[in-house]
């Protein structure tokens, strides 16, 4: 029978942990990684249900993939007791609170009792099952939001690497440079690690790109790392393939950047024809409705919709269209 060891430090391990840390430090503080320490929930999560994940639980390598993706550095067995805990934790609180409202409802509101039992086990369902959800989808939405990141940035990025390849640098010295630039993003945290598994771990530099290209959330990075390699080991230069991706992610930037032009244009018309035109038309014939006599119009109703559109439906339309146009922005700007 085979015993796994938790990974809950102890305090000797964790100063020896950090002694170790501090003679690296000198060495080259960017590329230092930093040690992860569980919280205490993450103790106590890991404590409740660690044994039993362990037990009982099965295989997930897919959320194994987004954790290391979305740089949550966590087992999935660990990330699988925190979010069970949660669980437990919500539907503990959740059944006392709609216990709660079946014996008080009915008597200070009114309502029938079957209509406050629905609600009592609504209030007991729901919030385990919405925290279940939203903590199985963070590590899936962090790693697309880092690979969107980093397919913004890869352009520039590109340039970088080929004007040091340029410059007759070495891969592994590249890599190094690209994790100490801070515009770069997400990349440099890429290149951090790349630098991480070849000066701290020891592993070489074609072994920890390929790493790399496996742990990454962007494809079009992940295409980028698998040529670095196989241009290495067909024994090819890797300068002009250096010089050909930067200039076709050049390329793609520049169509993507007339793409979300288009995008942003028809999202202007858009925007004029539901937020201005329609319901300034929709106004007015209301207010025609409500004026003329015989029109089969209600007034009392025609002015609360006249009040619906004016106060709710024309604000909330125009901050969305804002916030659209925001991110599409934000989305395609450096």
């Amino acid at each position: 029978m085979t015993h796994r060891i938790s990974r809950i430090p102890s305090r000797s391990s964790v100063r020896k942990r950090r002694i170790f840390e501090s003679r690296f430090k000198n060495k080259d503080e960017e590329i230092t990684p930093d040690y992860v320490a569980f919280t205490n929930y993450q103790r106590f999560c890991w404590k409740l249900m660690g044994n039993y994940i362990l037990r009982y639980g099965k295989a997930m390598p897919r959320l194994e993939k987004k954790l290391r993706q979305s740089r949550i550095r966590m087992r999935s067995e660990e990330y699988l007791a925190c979010v069970w805990t949660s669980v437990l934790v919500a539907g503990i609180v959740s059944a006392a609170i709609g216990i709660l409202l079946e014996f008080s409802v009915p008597t200070l509101f009114g309502i029938s009792t079957t209509l406050a039992v629905i609600t009592s086990i609504s209030v007991i369902i729901l919030p385990p099952v919405l925290i279940a959800a939203i903590l199985m989808i963070i590590p899936s939405s962090r790693a697309r939001a880092r690979g969107r990141d980093i397919d913004r940035r890869i352009g520039p990025a590109m340039s970088f690497i080929s004007a040091m390849a340029s410059a007759n640098v070495n891969v592994d010295a590249i890599f190094k440079e690209l994790a100490k630039q801070d515009i770069y993003g997400e990349i440099k945290k890429e290149a951090k690690w790349i630098t991480r598994d070849t000066e701290l771990l020891g592993i070489d530099i074609f072994t920890a790109i390929s790493h790399a290209a496996q742990r990454t959330p962007s494809i079009k990075f992940q295409e980028f790392l698998q040529g670095v390699i196989t241009t290495a080991t067909s024994g090819g230069d890797l300068k002009p393939y250096f010089l050909q991706k930067a200039e076709q992610f050049e390329k793609e930037s520049k169509l993507e950047a007339h793409s979300q032009l288009k995008s942003l244009g028809l999202l202007a018309e858009t925007f004029v024809i539901i937020v201005v035109a329609f319901p300034l038309f929709l106004v007015i014939i209301m207010t025609i409705m409500a004026i003329i006599p015989g029109s089969g119009g209600n007034v009392s109703m025609t002015v609360l919709m006249l009040k619906i559109v004016i106060i709710i439906f024309v604000p909330l339309s125009q901050f969305s269209f804002i916030y659209f146009a925001w991110n599409s922005a934000r989305e395609s700007a450096l």
